[in-house]
């Protein structure tokens, strides 16, 4: 990964102790989020992206890995360490109300936030938090409204307020349109665009919905049971997938899948895995449309770990076959037909 200015993320892994043992809910996750730039993660309810977020941000201690900002490494460690990391990263919750203090007005709620880091005298904090309602395109009058009093597209206007508050050179941003109507939806993100050119910092855009994903990431990465599967520019993944699983992600919305036709199956099959007991070889492989139990012959898929040697691979996807991810199971069974025919042939000579 490069250093400099941004978020990195070297090996992270985050474990929790579960009835019958350790749980590894994010297994060795390595992510590079520039300044300026967006990296969108998705995957399913469970794979292990807010606690990714969580682990980012200090709330979640780390198992392994290191955590970079601006080429910085915090281990969080020291009560002062986590008191820097704070100021460089901030998390914006899927739920704006249990963020913020229902007994404070939006003024103090941003304020309290603004001098944090920075000492700041009344008339200070007053110019700084009118500054960032502008920003976040709420007029004065919200300063002195109390949580209940606004809507839910208000509210989290003022949760990314507040986060901006300090300056952060990351922001994170959890799921945070999901309670949102469509309209408010693309308002809130245009401004977060907006926000992200004037101000410079790296976003990591946590979303189930790719739709919004496309609208501000740059890059996509996408995890499945606490692993990144795939990672590979917005429009590069959205228009030619090359893991199994994400091509199931985007046959779930008609209007981004290459074609407009979704696969057979549009989703996969089954519930995911247990993460306290997770399969062998490819985690996705009891799933997978063009895995070993519906293709034989692809018992390799069930033995090695197609994470291993993934950086070989376009878009770095987790999958032993990636060129099968876009056809359908006939073709699919057509193509590796002619794969073990032309493996089995004598050679000419």
């Amino acid at each position: 990964m490069t250093t400099g200015s941004g978020l990195e993320l070297d090996e992270v892994t985050v474990r929790h102790d579960g009835p019958l043992g350790p749980v590894t809910a994010v297994d060795r996750v390595s992510l590079d989020v520039p300044a300026g730039t967006t990296v969108g993660l998705v995957g399913e309810s469970g794979s292990g992206k807010s606690t990714l977020a969580r682990a980012v941000v200090g709330l979640d201690p780390l198992y392994g890995g290191r955590v970079a900002v601006g080429g910085r490494e915090y281990g969080g460690r020291r009560a002062a360490e986590r008191r820097g990391l704070g100021r460089q990263v901030q998390l914006v919750f899927q739920d704006p109300e249990t963020a913020l203090d229902p007994r404070m007005t939006v003024q103090q709620s941003i304020a309290e936030a603004a001098g944090a880091f920075v000492r700041l005298d009344r008339r200070d904090r007053a110019r700084r938090v009118a500054g960032l309602l502008e920003q976040v395109g709420l007029d004065a009058g919200c300063a002195g409204r109390l949580p209940r009093q606004l809507s839910g597209g208000q509210l989290q206007r003022v949760a990314v307020a507040r986060a901006l508050a300090v300056d952060p050179a990351v922001l994170i941003a959890d799921e945070i349109t999901s309670a949102l109507d469509v309209s408010v939806r693309a308002a809130l993100l245009s401004t977060l665009r907006d926000l992200q050119r004037r101000m410079g910092f790296a976003m990591l855009f946590i979303s189930h919905d790719l739709t919004a994903v496309r609208h501000v990431s740059d890059t996509v990465a996408v995890m499945y049971l606490g692993r990144i599967v795939e990672t590979a520019a917005t429009e590069h993944l959205l228009q030619g997938p090359c893991h199994p699983y994400t091509r199931a992600l985007l046959s779930a919305v008609p209007r981004l899948h290459p074609g407009g036709s979704p696969p057979d199956g549009a989703l996969p099959a089954g519930e995911p895995p247990d993460p306290a007991s997770p399969p062998t070889g490819c985690r996705f492989h009891p799933r997978c449309p063009v895995g070993p139990d519906r293709l034989p012959g692809r018992d390799v898929c069930a033995v090695r770990d197609p994470q291993e040697d993934s950086g070989g691979r376009p878009h770095r996807a987790a999958c032993h076959f990636p060129h099968l991810a876009d056809v359908r199971l006939p073709q699919a069974r057509s193509v590796l037909r002619e794969e073990n025919g032309a493996a089995t042939a004598p050679s000419g000579g």
